[in-house]
């Protein structure tokens, strides 16, 4: 649960007009769609055959025909990942993909974030050279890599890009370029996900390769939908917006899951995270699945993580699991100490500013580790709605941050107005997206840096964000208070960024309440309408943000939730904002 000061809370208004939604849809659910733009029914047709053509994005028929010629000539191909979910499950799909499309020479790279940092650089192309490939494909990176393909060129080895991150003025001289923000205004898939990206390249390799009638009966055609499953983890696990063509992916993926027809490697960390993949849903992927896979990236080497989803079989990919998932509580341990010394430093600052508080909230520690800082800028983020930037140190005099934004703030562009601004003296190196980026400064440039930026941040937002809207689906009647509507709206997805899982409101009389865990809060409530029923609810991380304890009446934003305990399923509240009635 996250803290919210100052929220207005408004329910989601609904387009005017005729709907053609399905028939048999409940009037609830009906509401719940039409509350996120869906009108029609074929926007809930989530059949393969409804995917946008490859045809269609620019660039892919060129990277198929350079990686078919690979191919079919028995050249080496290196595939250079990214260090996070999206990135590994794009690596591991590559060269799944290749590898049953007939590419018997295939490698793969990931560079350690701790050491070479983001993206295909010269420094990793080095290393690189050592596998003696013919051909790089970059996937979830690269369309920034000028130097990095110059290098690669250098050396006698081509590269194919495919990548979703936003291009600079100008692009590397590769070979080829798969980026659905580059051209392609046909495409019904510019939301993509770097392992989207590169699924759609592989669907175009396929092609190539069976006009060129390269299939046989010895070399069979591969079923490309095999890998659904990794599409799924890395589009919900980079948080990218759930549009039609993302949500059929992804429910198409879980649609595997569910049949047990995934990948050895996805089930395992499924497994490992206590969650059933018979009853897979996108927050499954998203809270369960995918920090286990990011915890190798953020604290040793996501090399661990891809081996776990190119494992062949349960039992190496359980053992692998097993060994994410304890990284995965070490990287909490850290998270928490990290975010107890930032707390601090936010209280003590704002202590001696009179109670202000600055429009960005820039931080640094010593001991602070790099590859955590984005999931402590998150969770401050969410707490204090302000923009979080936190660094941590490198080993070369830099400082590296990870930050995270709030609506009405770009922060890609902040850094980049605050870049040209100093002219180019305080920021090394850049990139990201709107609500998340990543950066290097110098660590003598730590205070320039934080005054700078806090300066130009104060002209963008004003000393106070605006007054944050909670957007509900309205209040639910006393029938839909049951574990039917949770189990409906459970798979009525997939739900995420971009199309919310369904939020409701209402005021409740609070019947018991205790700690749970570390700093959850567990409640027992009742609606204070017509419907009295004793609901159970809980309250993540309610301690943290400083509700140790409740009201004997309360005002709550809430999700229902199918709560399995002992294979017994059970309604329970999800609460994601209270306050006093």
């Amino acid at each position: 649960m996250n803290r919210r000061d100052a929220v207005e809370i408004r329910e989601r208004p609904l387009p005017t007009g005729h709907d053609d939604l399905p028939a048999g849809l409940s009037p609830l659910l009906t509401r719940i769609y039409r509350g996120r733009g869906v009108t029609r029914a074929d926007e809930l047709d989530y059949r393969l055959n409804q995917l946008p053509h490859p045809a269609s994005l620019q660039g892919v028929d060129t990277a198929a025909r350079v990686l078919a010629d690979a191919i079919t000539a028995g050249q080496r191909i290196l595939v250079v990942g990214d260090f996070d979910a999206d990135g590994a499950t794009s690596t591991a799909l590559a060269v799944r993909a290749l590898h049953a499309m007939g590419a018997d020479r295939i490698d793969y790279l990931v560079p350690n974030r701790f050491q070479f940092g983001y993206g295909l650089t010269p420094a990793l192309v080095e290393v690189a050279r050592s596998y003696t490939p013919d051909l790089i494909l970059t996937v979830d990176n690269g369309v920034s890599a000028h130097a990095g393909v110059e290098a690669a060129q250098a050396a006698g080895i081509g590269v194919v890009v495919t990548d979703h991150h936003l291009p600079g003025e100008s692009l590397p001289g590769a070979l080829a370029i798969v980026n659905p923000h580059i051209g392609s205004p046909d495409f019904a898939g510019r939301h993509l996900a770097g392992v989207g990206v590169c699924f759609y390249t592989m669907l175009a390799v396929r092609a190539t390769l069976r006009e060129r009638a390269w299939f046989s009966a010895a070399r069979p055609e591969p079923a490309l939908v095999d890998n659904l499953d990794l599409v799924a983890l890395g589009t919900v696990a980079d948080v990218v917006p759930l549009d039609r063509v993302n949500r059929l992916l992804v429910e198409q993926g879980l649609r595997r899951i569910r049949a047990g027809q995934a990948t050895p490697g996805v089930l395992a960390l499924l497994n490992a995270a206590g969650r059933d993949p018979a009853r897979a849903n996108a927050m499954d992927l998203g809270f369960g699945a995918a920090p286990r896979l990011n915890a190798a990236g953020r604290l040793d080497d996501m090399s661990r993580g891809i081996e776990t989803l190119l494992a062949g079989d349960r039992p190496e990919a359980d053992e692998r699991a097993t060994s994410l998932e304890a990284l995965n509580r070490e990287r909490r341990a850290l998270e928490r100490g990290m975010r107890e010394t930032a707390l601090a430093d936010i209280e003590a600052h704002a202590e001696a500013a009179a109670g202000e508080m600055a429009p960005i909230l820039c931080l640094m520690a010593d001991d602070w580790h790099q590859g955590v800082v984005g999931i402590v800028a998150s969770r401050l983020k969410e707490r204090f709605r302000r923009p979080v930037v936190a660094f941590a140190p490198a080993d070369n005099g830099e400082l590296k941050g990870s930050a995270r934004s709030i609506p009405g703030l770009h922060m890609r562009d902040l850094f980049e107005a605050l870049d040209t601004r100093s002219g180019g003296s305080l920021i090394l190196r850049f990139g990201g997206h709107a609500m998340a980026a990543g950066l290097s400064v110098r660590s003598e440039d730590f205070d320039a840096f934080k005054s700078g930026i806090t300066e130009l941040a104060r002209e963008w937002l004003g000393d106070e964000p605006a007054e944050e809207t909670l957007w509900t689906d309205g209040i639910l009647s006393p029938q839909d208070y049951c574990l039917e509507t949770a189990s409906t709206l459970r798979y009525a997805g997939p739900w995420g960024a971009g199309f919310p899982e369904p939020v409701f409101h209402d005021r409740f009389l609070v019947r018991e309440q205790r700690i749970v865990g570390v700093d959850h809060l567990k409640l027992r409530l009742s609606p204070l309408g017509a419907n009295r029923q004793a609901i159970d609810a809980i309250a993540f991380n309610a301690v943290d943000n400083g509700f140790s304890q409740v009201p004997e009446e309360i005002e709550a934003a809430f999700r229902l939730d199918v709560n399995r305990y002992r294979g017994v399923d059970r309604l329970q509240l999800v609460i994601d904002y209270l306050a006093a009635a």
